[in-house]
């Protein structure tokens, strides 16, 4: 069903502190240029603005109050923000045998040209549309398509992190957003983060995508992933060469754990336990998945270790590097220096490899951010506290899609 110019909004009133009865959507500032974007995910009124400042509606600090169902600036409470048009076409589609939702979201009066993302979920369990991304990128022109993943939201079917059939899932997509927006839209790609960095190029060897972009993503498998993270952590923490070849040792163990579906493994674990296991280091490892292994007795890994680690249908040994070697579309990967989830070492070097062999990849990295391109500021212990996602992501984002680069970005590096 297609509901031209309308707001995209949710009218159920927040029981949630002086968040009031905002609707979630798109909203300009009066008189201005800023725009910010309303979310309610788990109930709490979220704003983003388009440069990346974040936060609660309401809360302490906010610059943005809601007066009943109107939203308005802390120092301006007289003045109403004023909501930006955005038409929505609901949508559903079959991948594989199974429904999936969809809306496409276009800023009223977009040009034909506007060029069409399809928005390539990650890991997460909630609606794309909980995410301010549709209308983030929607506030500069540009049409998205955004779904909810099988098993979520109002999509049918098991979740899974099945690479392989969530790529086909995002090319079924892909054709579902060509054909509602048929005649009204120039290039048309995806853009994926953090896990659909691993999704959406593969979906574009699928699909005639014109361009794929990815923030802070990976080029280094599941398994490599979790080493990574492993070490990183432990050369934070100050950890020299011979403490970072022995846990190499230890997440070699529980890479044969999970490659296996945990099925072999086991004695070569209790050889790391026996070696290590006594070491302060080896007990403050996390990781991906090694920590948790490590923190389970063996009899109660053999028992329910597959249920707990291994339960998505993940591809443990996924070859990122041969699914972006057959991408013919142009690329775009924007990375966060600082990433403890997403250690961007191995990424760099094989996109570095990949570009010598002739591809077509724009790279940039933000630093002093991590995951999510979130900025921080790091405690003596080495904990982090999170705040704003970093100025120039979001344009940089939207304008390499456009092809109309013209920054500046905030702090980013060409690479």
């Amino acid at each position: 069903m297609r509901f031209p110019t309308i707001l995209l909004a949710c009218a159920a009133l927040l029981a949630h502190g002086a968040a009031g009865a905002c609707a979630p959507g798109l909203y300009r500032e009066p008189g201005g240029s800023a725009q910010v974007v309303l979310t309610r995910p788990a109930e709490r009124l979220r704003y983003t603005f388009t440069d990346g400042r974040r936060g609660e509606v309401g809360a302490g600090d906010s610059p943005l109050r809601c007066a009943g169902a109107r939203l308005a600036g802390r120092d301006d409470p007289a003045t109403a923000w004023i909501p930006v048009p955005l038409d929505r076409t609901e949508s559903a589609f079959d991948s594989h045998g199974t429904r999936l939702h969809g809306v496409l979201v276009e800023p009223a009066g977009a040009p034909a040209t506007a060029p069409l993302v399809v928005f390539v979920h990650g890991s997460e369990r909630t609606s794309p549309m909980d995410s301010a991304y549709p209308f983030i990128l929607a506030s500069f022109g540009l049409r998205v398509f955004a779904y909810d993943k099988r098993g979520t939201g109002r999509s049918e079917g098991e979740y899974t992190q099945n690479f392989e059939l969530l790529a086909d899932d995002a090319a079924a997509a892909f054709a579902e957003a060509r054909r509602l927006a048929a005649g009204r839209h120039g290039s048309i790609g995806y853009f994926g983060g953090s896990q659909g960095g691993w999704v959406a190029p593969l979906a574009a060897t699928r699909s005639p995508a014109d361009f794929v972009a990815v923030g802070f993503g990976l080029m280094a498998s599941p398994i490599e992933e979790d080493r990574d993270q492993v070490l990183l952590e432990l050369r934070e923490r100050g950890a020299d060469a011979k403490v970072l070849a022995a846990a190499r040792e230890v997440t070699e163990a529980t890479a044969t754990l999970v490659r296996s579906h945990f099925t072999e493994g086991f004695e070569a674990l209790a050889e790391v336990r026996r070696r290590h296991g006594g070491q302060p280091w080896f007990r403050s490892i996390r990781g991906e998945y090694t920590g948790g292994i490590l923190a389970m007795p063996e009899a109660d890994l053999r028992r329910v270790g597959r249920a707990l680690y291994d339960n998505l249908e993940l591809i443990w040994d996924y070859n990122a590097m041969a699914a972006l070697s057959r991408v013919r579309a142009r690329q775009l990967w924007i990375l966060a220096e600082e990433d403890r989830e997403a250690p961007v070492a191995v990424t760099l070097d094989r996109l570095s490899r990949l570009r010598e062999e002739g591809a077509k990849i724009a790279v940039y990295s933000f630093p002093g951010t991590d995951h999510g391109m979130v900025e921080f500021t790091e405690g003596a212990d080495g904990s982090r506290s999170y705040g704003r996602i970093t100025d120039g992501y979001f344009r940089l984002l939207a304008d390499w899609i456009s092809g109309r680069m013209s920054g500046p970005y905030g702090r980013v590096r060409e690479r």
